[in-house]
């Protein structure tokens, strides 16, 4: 293991779901014959979305969470914006992709993740 374990396997866990997003996209791309861009298709544009949203908050998160690591914050504050942030990605991606949108899925996905990304930048602020 690396020298900063609690990101590391955060950083590995949040590799695994954009895979899986992904791999969403590319369904839907074959799905619907779209190369580029998402055509006409609403469930491309979904799957798109939500692999696109992922890519926008995610690597932050992961280097503030490796900075906060590498100054010694406590474990308990690591996992805590760790875990928050991958169960806030992974119900926005369920949200977001499902047609009727479940909205309340999406809404706290995002929560989950703009709460981690506050606490970790304050937290980061404060060291």
């Amino acid at each position: 293991m690396t020298g900063f374990p609690v990101t590391s396997t955060y950083a590995a866990l949040l590799a695994l779901l954009l895979l899986l997003l992904s791999l969403l996209v590319i369904r839907q791309r074959l799905h619907s014959r779209v190369v580029i861009g998402t055509g006409e298709g609403e469930a491309l544009l979904r799957a798109s979305r939500a692999q696109g949203n992922f890519t926008e908050y995610v690597p932050m998160i992961l280097v503030l969470l490796l900075l906060l690591e590498a100054s010694g914050a406590s474990a308990g504050l690591l996992h805590g914006i760790g875990a928050a942030t991958l169960l806030g990605r992974v119900l926005h991606g369920f949200g977001i992709s499902r047609s009727p949108e479940w909205l309340r899925f999406r809404q706290a996905g995002m929560a989950l993740t703009f709460g981690p990304l506050a606490v970790a930048a304050v937290a980061l602020l404060l060291r």
